[in-house]
């Protein structure tokens, strides 16, 4: 099925799932959760610059609080890539602007804590962001059907990526402020999660192709801001995200539901891609394991130390 035809046979789905969305969103306010009596002025204004012994945030938490956010202040590009790939009429037209607005609040809100909280450095954020949003493109697919798998993993990803953050912060407000976030993620993610199911019954084979060239090629969408391969290193070595929650928190969950790998309406294409599939995350497991056996070791040698 083309393309188009399968963007037109989806519609109807988009619109159910609009509705389904507006029904159970919880609306919320950015100022809400921004601890204001905590700010002070900068030197720029007569008061003091940040410096290291602001924050009470540690390295790790404070790695994945930046990367985060940086994954959020890129909108405008997701927003570019999901008209491309989508549309800007009718309901699917409907959905991205909602979605945009909604995922908006994430860097307004995540921005405003962190300067008043002084957590991180304001110039390099700043710096980091100007360099990430004038590099271009994001790198999602603007393909219809891998844009909308991409995004229903990366939906789950950030979501547990934000939730695991709030935790490794130490800080009841930045906790509670990345939970709030992380269920507008779910929302979403369920959103794309429905899309990708009625696509599979519209267009099995060409779906499950789709959905096996994305995961074997996923990168988190802040993957192109500087710095990102140490902080996601970094990140990793601290538990919040590594790829052994990347293998059986987001990908078999979603497959699982998906029913991937018990379909029984797939031709030669399907299959074919379902067994490179399989194949692959074989592979990927058997990656997470020998990262989880090394960061073991690593820290059994360091207590030692």
């Amino acid at each position: 099925m083309e393309d188009v035809n399968l963007l037109r046979e989806l519609e109807p789905v988009v619109a159910e799932n609009m509705d389904r969305h507006l029904k159970v969103v919880r609306d919320w306010h950015p100022h809400d959760y921004v601890p204001w009596s905590e700010g002070r002025d900068f030197a720029f204004l007569g008061g003091e610059d940040w410096e290291p012994g602001d924050t009470r945030i540690g390295p790790t938490a404070r790695a994945s609080l930046i990367v985060n956010l940086l994954t959020e202040d890129n909108l405008p590009a997701y927003h570019h890539n999901l008209l491309t790939a989508l549309g800007s009429g009718g309901a699917w037209g409907e959905w991205i602007y909602r979605w945009t607005a909604e995922e908006a609040r994430h860097a307004i809100t995540l921005r405003d804590y962190l300067v008043v909280t002084r957590a991180v450095d304001p110039v390099d954020l700043e710096r980091r962001r100007m360099a990430l949003m004038a590099s271009g493109p994001a790198r999602e697919p603007v393909e219809l059907l891998p844009n909308v798998v991409y995004t229903a993993l990366q939906e789950l990803a950030t979501r547990l990526s934000h939730r695991n953050t709030g935790a490794a912060t130490g800080c009841p407000i930045g906790e509670q402020l990345l939970a709030r976030i992380a269920a507008d993620e779910n929302l979403h993610m369920l959103f794309y999660r429905n899309l990708v199911g009625a696509a599979l019954e519209l267009a099995p084979d060409q779906t499950v192709r789709a959905i096996t060239d994305v995961v074997k090629g996923f990168e988190m969408p802040g993957a192109g801001q500087p710095g990102f391969r140490r902080m996601a290193v970094e990140i990793a070595n601290g538990g919040i995200y590594d790829l052994r929650l990347h293998c059986d928190r987001v990908i078999m969950p979603i497959l699982r539901h998906w029913r991937v790998f018990e379909r029984t309406d797939l031709g030669p294409e399907g299959e074919v891609a379902r067994e490179e599939l399989s194949a692959f995350m074989h592979v990927l497991d058997a990656q997470a394991s020998r990262f989880v056996a090394r960061r073991e070791e690593r820290a059994a040698l360091a207590a030692v130390r």
